[in-house]
């Protein structure tokens, strides 16, 4: 199996493993609060599950360094913008679709996210 072939499998585990906190968090939190707020904590929430596991394991960089960490920042800061805004653009048009919504805000960042971290937070 070539090198990017592996990185793509395990960057799927990771992501489910990121998406499976993401919507716990947000399913639980929005309950209490508003659907955008409990996004961008779900977010977050996924963000550092996916950096542990996308740092050791998918891109195996086992050292510390702060400017990936600074780059990783940079990265998903972008792509909570994206996230949280598609979540909000489709309960717009769809306000009863909430996993509908997260699936989508979900698939549109984690697409720019495998991209960033293969070809420039890790790489």
């Amino acid at each position: 199996m070539t090198k990017i072939k592996a990185e793509i499998l395990k960057f799927i585990v990771a992501g489910f493993s990121a998406v499976f906190t993401d919507s716990l968090v947000y399913f639980l939190l929005i309950s209490y609060l508003n659907e955008s707020f409990s996004k961008a904590i779900s977010f977050i929430s996924g963000t550092i599950v996916a950096f542990i596991i996308n740092k050791f394991w998918t891109f195996n960089k086992p050292n510390y360094s702060l400017r990936e960490i600074f780059k990783f920042a940079v990265l998903y800061s972008s792509t909570l913008i994206v996230n949280v805004s598609v979540n909000f653009l489709v309960l717009s048009v769809l306000p009863s679709w909430r996993i509908f919504a997260f699936l989508c805000a979900t698939g549109a960042s984690t697409v720019l996210n495998f991209l960033g971290q293969k070809f420039w937070v890790f790489k």
